[in-house]
């Protein structure tokens, strides 16, 4: 899936809000949301990020297992997604492109992708949140079997582990 990182920004009132004060809080928290929506339905997640207004070289980087790419300069997110999908595009691969930017829609809907509208992968993402925390509740109400008990800590080291972080 990728996600069109700044539209979803601005349609989600949790981080449109946040936006006006901390761009960069509200891009980290996009990001930790993606990366717990990776982790949870198995698909592959890339963040885009428009640069176009910003002079220099696009980048790429993994944080959370996720890939997040600014765009170069001059090159619009949606862009890059065009690329991308054309790219990644094969005939055992489902393509997703998260975005409410009607014209992208259209556009990668004719490049064979699927859209999810950013109200749609909100709606989703609070339904994986919910998920998520039934599933820490259970978990939590489980008494330890294990034969090895572990420390805080150590349990802490591998959820940093699971989450890909180092």
């Amino acid at each position: 899936m990728f996600v069109d990182g700044y539209n979803i920004i601005g349609d989600w009132p949790e981080l449109k809000a946040r936006r006006e004060d901390d761009l960069e809080s509200a891009r980290d928290i996009l990001i930790e949301k993606m990366a717990e929506y990776q982790a949870y339905t198995g698909i592959q997640v890339s963040i885009i990020f428009d640069a176009h207004m910003v002079p220099g070289l696009g980048k790429n980087f993994n944080d959370y297992r996720l890939e997040i790419i600014y765009t170069k300069e001059k090159e619009t997110a949606d862009e890059r997604i065009e690329k991308l999908v054309k790219e990644h595009k094969r005939v055992d691969t489902q393509i997703y492109v998260a975005t409410s930017d009607f014209l992208e829609q259209r556009v990668i809907f004719a490049s064979g992708a699927l859209r999810k509208s950013a109200r749609e992968l909100r709606r989703e993402m609070e339904s994986i949140e919910k998920g998520i925390a039934q599933e820490v509740e259970k978990t939590k109400n489980y008494s330890n079997k294990a034969k090895l008990p572990i420390t805080g800590e150590i349990a802490e080291i591998f959820e940093k582990w699971r989450r890909g972080k180092s």
